[in-house]
């Protein structure tokens, strides 16, 4: 369908039939008319219209509306959705957005996330993507966290409606957490919409001056919050919880909506468990339980001290070396053959030269096929040192990219879940220090669905010491075994069981 065009008399029929009631004052409506469901060589060629659940909210907007008709003290729309994962909430955001500035002109729409990267990637993305589609893209002129009206409408509505225009624009907008006031902004008679992306992430201060954008007493002031429910606390729980009789809310399990993969979901319920945080938070829809943001279990923990070595003899010896900060932060070296933590050290030495050899002398003494080292602070200069002394070195730095960015958020958090894998089925010491690590870190989010694993230094701040030992059983987890190295091993398995035969039947002469 070609785009009418400005002051044709299609144009004129075009804006005339998105500002009426039946439109203007019914989103459902307005989206089903906008965008190209159905219509060939288009992305929605596939598709006939929102999702159910979709549909719902779009359906109590329109509710809203019909119920403020008339009174002279209209009621603000407050509505929070939490979900699992990749229902469709950025593409309702995006409609939203173009209902709202299409049909209130001269109207603002505030556009939080929990982190920059997921405002600017995320959700303007889509509401770009979106924008491009529309009836009337050509009224509007995106940029990278904006969306206003094009030069040409403006003229159009200040000249015959009369109209101021200065505020008539959808805003990404950034938050402070040191500094909420900042966030404070416009009261706009024409219309006020705040939406929340990703709202669990956003602190308790920022709702807080974000209330004051509906103080004014008009009709169209609509608040929406959109999330996974990530955490058991804040504000976009207390929606769910305490402040329930100010919101509307709405729980969606991910299995119920249609057109969404099911298996990811089953997939997650099966590598989790039912009742684990990843399947409460990101197939149910639910809030995790207390206690649910530790990472690690104790119970895993415990059955993993508690289990017999394997005894995986023809598995290479790997060296993990956590290098810390000196005293009171050791240096940790953690020894791993198979699916045994065969061995566990602390070298406590503040003086770089010492420190580098008892290194050494752990390395000759263990003679490990691999050394994986955290390049980050003092381990830098070890490395290099190491390198040039020829031992095969492996550096791994927790700020890097994972292998794979959409389940971890960094290379700390890769980490970490293969550590969490190994307790499932290795064997650790019963060592009290390693044991408090591995259940110390918080579980945490990117914004995006990623797993990012508490740092050190919150973790500091909240009196939790480092968890240097676990740090180095996890840099073990590193290095891939390739299938050369495992036919050089049986090789020599192969070869130790010769000689041993040999000198049995000699002995036996």
């Amino acid at each position: 369908m070609q785009k009418p065009v400005y002051s044709s008399e299609d144009e004129q029929l075009l804006m005339s039939y998105i500002w009426s009631p039946q439109i203007a004052d019914n989103p459902e409506a307005f989206v089903l008319y906008a965008f190209p469901w159905g219509q060939a060589n288009t992305p929605l060629e596939k598709f006939s219209g929102p999702r159910h659940w979709q549909r719902k909210v779009l359906r109590r907007i329109a509710d809203h509306i019909c119920d403020n008709k008339g009174q002279l003290d209209p009621s603000a729309l407050r509505e929070a959705v939490a979900s699992g994962r990749g229902i469709g909430k950025s593409a309702l955001v995006s409609w939203l957005i173009m209902w709202m500035l299409s049909t209130r002109i001269g109207s603002t729409v505030i556009v939080s996330a929990n982190s920059e990267n997921q405002l600017r990637s995320v959700t303007w993305g889509e509401l770009t993507k979106w924008c491009i589609m529309a009836i009337n893209s050509h009224w509007w002129e995106p940029s990278a966290t904006k969306l206003v009206p094009a030069a040409w409408l403006t003229t159009l509505v200040e000249r015959d409606l009369k109209k101021g225009t200065r505020y008539w624009a959808a805003e990404g907008k950034l938050w402070s957490e040191e500094n909420p006031d900042s966030y404070a902004g416009v009261h706009n008679h024409d219309g006020m919409m705040v939406i929340f992306d990703e709202a669990s992430g956003i602190p308790d201060g920022i709702w807080s001056v974000a209330s004051g954008f509906f103080t004014e007493s008009i009709a169209d002031r609509y608040w929406l919050a959109f999330s996974n429910p990530r955490r058991n606390s804040g504000y976009f729980y207390d929606c769910f919880h305490e402040k329930s009789d100010y919101w509307g809310t709405t729980q969606i399990d991910a299995r119920t909506v249609e057109d969404v993969d099911k298996m990811i979901y089953e997939q997650i319920i099966a590598e989790y468990g039912e009742d684990s945080y990843e399947a409460r938070v990101e197939v149910y829809g639910d809030f995790p339980s207390m206690g649910d943001d530790q990472y690690i279990s104790v119970s895993s923990v415990e059955l993993a001290s508690q289990r017999p070595r394997y005894n995986d003899f023809n598995d290479p010896v790997i060296m993990g070396i956590d290098p810390g900060k000196g005293n009171p932060d050791p240096c940790s070296i953690a020894i791993r053959r198979g699916r045994d933590i065969t061995d566990l050290f602390d070298i406590f030495e503040d003086d770089s030269v010492q420190l580098l050899d008892k290194l050494i002398n752990k390395i000759e003494q263990f003679n490990p096929e691999y050394i994986v080292i955290d390049e980050g602070g003092l381990g830098w200069g070890i490395v290099g040192h190491l390198k040039k002394l020829k031992y095969r070195v492996t550096p791994i730095n927790s700020a890097w990219t994972s292998k794979n960015p959409i389940v971890f958020g960094n290379k700390r958090a890769e980490i970490w879940g293969a550590t969490k894998a190994f307790i499932k089925y290795g064997s650790i010491p019963n060592d009290k220090k390693l044991k408090k690590d591995f259940v110390s870190p918080k579980r945490l989010s990117n914004g995006k669905g990623a797993l990012m694993i508490e740092s050190k230094k919150e973790m500091r701040a909240r009196g939790i010491k480092s968890t240097d030992k676990a740090d180095a059983v996890g840099l073990t987890l590193m290095i891939n075994v390739s299938s050369h190295d495992k036919e050089i091993r049986e090789k020599k398995q192969r070869h130790r069981q010769y000689s041993h035969n040999v000198a049995i039947s000699w002995m036996s002469a």
